[in-house]
């Protein structure tokens, strides 16, 4: 079964905009896994307009499942890494002030920068994945840099899909089975949802892993956490 981690970035927009603490960042890591889901995702970035460096430290203690930090790997990001020892971190190339994540790594271009940054997090006993685009020179690119994992950028996926294309999972299931030739692990993120995760799980042999945050969230509004989570469960089986 590929797992679902849960990214809980919403949740702390949430309660940022009220100050305080409702909603309860710790608690809905707590519920999220109650649910049954087997890991949670934060993406804290340097403004920390949604997840602050702190919520990484406190929710330490809170994951039982796996805890997946994402982001730019710049110095406050590693050594808060390094600090927290979460399962795995993923590297993702965000500019500052980004939005969202809107592209994965040219890991030819920067082999030597991230071959280095991810020996790092090995030696600490972490588990590294890498965002990258469904590019198979990129993917070969990831094997050379010594990543544990790979995580693919949905979006282009996920739009083609809306528009009812579904040969825009094709470069996709290439790139997975060129991962698994490679003996790298495959994570997915961005834009998945209850409408398209089970035809992208379906055709991404060797998928172990999906990260959702936005859509997930915006679904419990309607549909109650607890049932979006199952209702991910029941789609990744």
């Amino acid at each position: 079964m590929t797992k679902l981690s849960v990214n809980i970035n919403k949740i702390a927009t949430l309660r940022n905009a009220r100050g305080g603490n409702v909603p309860d960042l710790l608690q809905v890591a707590k519920d999220i896994q109650r649910f049954g889901a087997q890991g949670i995702t934060i993406h804290p970035r340097p403004d920390e307009r949604h997840i602050r460096y702190q919520d990484a430290r406190d929710l330490k203690s809170i994951v039982h499942t796996e805890f997946n930090i994402e982001g730019n790997p710049q110095h406050n990001f590693i050594d808060l890494v390094l600090e927290c020892k979460p399962e795995q971190v993923t590297l993702v190339p965000d500019a500052i002030g980004a939005i969202t994540s809107s592209a994965g790594w040219d890991t030819l271009k920067h082999q030597s920068y991230l071959t280095e940054v991810i020996q790092e997090f090995k030696r600490n006993g972490i588990r590294t994945s890498i965002f990258v685009d469904p590019i198979l020179e990129m993917i070969e690119g990831a094997k050379a840099i010594g990543t544990d994992r790979i995580e693919l950028y949905t979006e282009a996926f996920a739009y083609q899909y809306g528009l009812g294309n579904l040969l825009g999972i094709e470069p996709y299931t290439k790139a997975s089975i060129l991962a698994n030739e490679l003996s790298l692990g495959i994570n997915a993120g961005h834009d998945l949802s209850l409408d398209n995760i089970k035809f992208f799980k379906d055709n991404i042999p060797g998928l172990l892993e999906v990260s959702i945050g936005h859509a997930l969230i915006s679904e419990a509004l309607y549909l109650g956490l607890d049932n979006v989570v199952n209702m991910y469960l029941q789609k990744l089986k």
